[in-house]
């Protein structure tokens, strides 16, 4: 996943695209023809969930960006179950679709859907995960190592190196949840071994991750960080340190400092109110705008190579005939400084997504 593999790559920019791409209308993922003269191409997104803030602000781009590369939207939603997404993926193949985006959560599970899409010449484009197996057309997604980097750095510089922090994980059957995990152990291990870190997976599960928070404090109330891999778990972390008297300013000695992946409207706002202290944006707005973007192309019989964008990415090639654009999702703190050489961007930045979502 390192962004060194696009180096010295051929790069080409397609007129109304961002990206790097080549090749001739036709000779797209698996060949895939174009709608008819005068007809809008017909698309179909399956959203993954509903049940949190990061991905109903996903919802609600989705339509928006829609329109604006003229496309028909068919959309469904899997509830994070992957026999619903199998299912939904039947539905929209008999509604006629000529592309596909889906975000599978389970990204072992979604192999059969994505080897039958193959078969069928349906070219997938896949949203904030990237498929064990089988083949997509482009992948949409931030550098999730780079978002347990990010953490580590931050809250290594916080707690100088020394004490004890909790990662509240998402799912090891997710790509995301082993890429944040995986990196900040390493980043911790390599650069604060100081710090002992305990980590609780979560399933993506607010509840859950607020019942390990709590077991984990009580055995350790010396426990001085704490790092959630999603928005997922923003509330119920914020009601357990209320809970125990450490909802309390930075400058307070027991304060807790927090920091989280994902952007959402509300992290911005309490990192203002100095309740967290940080977290990776994750591009909700650009996830739907190049989502959609990618999947026109591939209607179109476009095609990509490893290069950066124009629009401050990268295109890596993860595996042969897989292509991940990896979009830029900057460290969001209070002051916008830099630590351990990580820059951020303050939270009221007008730049970041969840500043600017509504409007």
């Amino acid at each position: 996943m390192r962004r060194g593999l696009a180096l010295g790559a051929a790069v080409a920019l397609a007129a109304g695209l961002t990206g790097a791409c080549g090749g001739d209308a036709g000779d797209g993922a698996g060949g895939t023809a174009a709608a008819p003269a005068g007809g809008k191409p017909v698309v179909g997104v399956d959203y993954p969930r509903s049940d949190t803030d990061f991905w109903n602000s996903f919802i609600t781009y989705v339509p928006r960006f829609g329109t604006e590369n003229g496309l028909e939207l068919k959309t469904t939603n899997s509830q994070n179950d992957i026999s619903t997404l199998t299912a939904n993926v039947q539905s929209l193949i008999g509604q006629g679709v000529k592309g596909l985006v889906l975000a599978p959560q389970d990204t072992a599970a979604v192999a059969p859907t994505l080897q039958q899409l193959t078969a069928k010449k349906i070219p997938v484009v896949m949203v904030d995960t990237r498929p064990e197996q089988g083949d997509a057309y482009m992948v949409v997604r931030a550098d999730n190592q780079a978002y347990g980097r990010k953490a580590c750095t931050f809250l290594g510089e916080k707690l100088s190196g020394k004490g004890k922090v909790v990662m509240l994980q998402g799912d090891l059957a997710s790509i995301n949840g082993r890429d944040r995990t995986e990196a900040f152990n390493e980043c911790m291990k390599a650069d604060y071994p100081g710090i002992t870190v305990f980590g609780e997976a979560t399933n993506w599960d607010g509840a859950v991750a607020s019942q390990k928070l709590q077991t984990q404090l009580t055995a350790n109330p010396d426990i001085k960080g704490v790092y959630m891999q999603s928005s997922f778990a923003l509330a119920g972390t914020l009601q357990v340190l209320k809970q125990r008297g450490l909802l309390v300013p930075p400058s307070d000695p027991e304060h807790v400092f927090v920091i989280s992946n994902d952007g959402i409207p509300q992290e911005l706002k309490e990192i203002a109110a100095g309740t967290i202290d940080a977290t990776v944006s994750q591009p909700a707005d650009q996830y739907a705008r190049y989502a959609l973007q990618y999947t026109k192309a591939a209607i179109e019989g476009k095609t990509f190579k490893p290069g950066p964008t124009d629009h401050d990415s990268t295109i890596v090639q993860v595996r042969p005939g897989l292509l991940e654009d990896q979009l830029s999702a900057p460290l969001v703190t209070a002051d916008g400084g830099t630590y351990g050489g990580v820059p951020s961007v303050k939270a009221d930045d007008a730049s970041l997504w969840g500043n600017t979502l509504g409007r």
